[in-house]
């Protein structure tokens, strides 16, 4: 089962976020089947690839916790 999750980058003490499509058996910052934008906690900016996350919300894929509440802060999804 494929889920939209957030994998680490950045610094120790500076995280920034990657949005990706992963299986969801997969470590956090395994290998990921597609990459959807970026998101940086420390500024709050994000930048999200619309379309490309609506065709896999659309296959089935289930975002995390997290990204839907990032996603509805965006006005992505409902």
């Amino acid at each position: 089962m494929l889920k939209l999750r957030l994998t680490r980058t950045g610094r120790k003490k500076q995280p920034t976020y990657r949005l990706v499509v992963i299986e969801h058996s997969t470590r956090r910052d395994g290998r990921p089947v597609d990459s959807l934008g970026y998101y940086n906690p420390l500024t709050k900016e994000s930048h999200f690839k619309v379309e490309k996350i609506q065709k896999w919300l659309q296959h089935g894929v289930q975002p995390s916790d997290t990204v839907a509440s990032l996603l509805k802060k965006a006005n992505i999804i409902e």
